[in-house]
């Protein structure tokens, strides 16, 4: 199965970019824009790559290009828990430049809730403001962080707050709820509960006893996600990590039959930084799940994104020896 998603992350300010977002330039050798590299032209060259094989490919050659990849990997998980598809490999086309990845640690997204008491801004006496608990939980975070554990391929687990809310969002209001949002890059076979365990643990050696009038909740983020289709569920978020081992029979093929584009001899093997729907077809269901596909991690989600031609000429010319061979070893 060859897999990319359709979603994209937002462009944030269209003024930040040196091409508008969405316009698809090309101008120096690349193509421009949000989707560009994460993961539009990746999509648009394995539908490509599929169909080059048509009359080649000993097996089937399933296209599976699913959704919510960005947050949380719903559509890979629906597509594999319901058999819907039974692949006996998968090739992510999240960019790799060329080398073949292996794994990558997990994401899960947790929240902490501080809730105390509204009021007047002008009458801070007659609330219980839900920040005075900010200090400390940001304290246990980064004490957390520095305790996390690691692996000698994908490195350490990482931590941290990405975002606080504040209710209600009115700034002469004392607020009563105050969400704390961290992301956890998270090694394979880390758990929900696990990760809502460790962080309750730290926040209670540094916070012993809640404050009267306030209150304190650790949990898992939530999201409502419709599907084009009409379908809709509230989903944890997390992405499971995974690791295939480099001795792989199916990773030695792949990185043979890619090969390097300049000079001779097999692909490098490595992991990659980030998350992918790869987490569910290996971490969970246990496919033999690999990563090919041109692009620099440098330039995803950011307002530099972008997806070399040339590269991308390349990296089409492999796939049909990448799949065949792959399709050979599980034969």
């Amino acid at each position: 199965m060859l897999n990319c998603h359709m979603d994209v992350v937002a462009e944030g300010d269209p003024d930040a970019w040196e091409y508008p977002p969405f316009d698809a330039v090309i101008a120096d050798g690349h193509l421009h824009g949000r989707g560009s590299m994460d993961i539009k032209g990746p999509l648009a060259l394995q539908t490509y790559a599929a169909a080059a094989l048509k009359h080649r490919a000993p097996g089937d050659v399933i296209v599976a290009h699913t959704v919510f990849e960005e947050r949380g990997g719903w559509g890979m998980e629906h597509l594999l828990a319901n058999r819907e598809v039974e692949p006996a490999a998968v090739i992510i086309g999240e960019v790799t430049q060329g080398d073949i990845t292996t794994g990558h640690r997990g994401r899960g997204e947790v929240e902490v809730v501080l809730r105390g008491l509204a009021g007047h801004a002008s009458a801070p006496e007659r609330a219980r403001n839900a920040l005075d608990l900010l200090p400390t939980v940001l304290r246990a975070l980064e004490d957390l962080a520095g305790r996390q554990e690691s692996d000698p391929i994908l490195g350490k687990a990482s931590l941290v707050p990405t975002g606080i809310d504040v209710l209600p969002e009115s700034r002469n209001v004392i607020p009563d709820e105050v969400v704390v949002v961290v992301d956890w890059r998270v090694l394979p076979g880390s758990t929900d509960e696990e990760l809502v365990g460790q962080v309750q643990d730290s926040i209670a050696r540094h916070l012993p006893e809640v404050p009267p009038g306030l209150r304190l909740e650790v949990r898992m983020a939530k999201e409502h996600q419709q599907a084009y289709t009409g379908h809709h569920e509230v989903r944890d978020l997390f992405t499971p990590g995974f690791l295939m081992d480099a001795n792989d029979p199916v990773i030695l093929a792949a990185a043979q039959a890619v090969g390097k584009r300049e000079g001779s001899g097999a692909a490098e093997i490595r992991p990659w930084m980030f998350a992918t729907d790869g987490g569910w077809s290996s971490g969970v269901f246990g496919i033999p799940t690999l990563g090919f596909a041109p692009g620099e991690e440098r330039f995803a989600h950011t307002n530099r994104e972008r997806w070399e031609l040339e590269e991308a000429r390349w990296a089409f010319s492999r796939h049909s020896d990448l799949i065949l061979a792959v399709q050979r070893v599980l034969a």
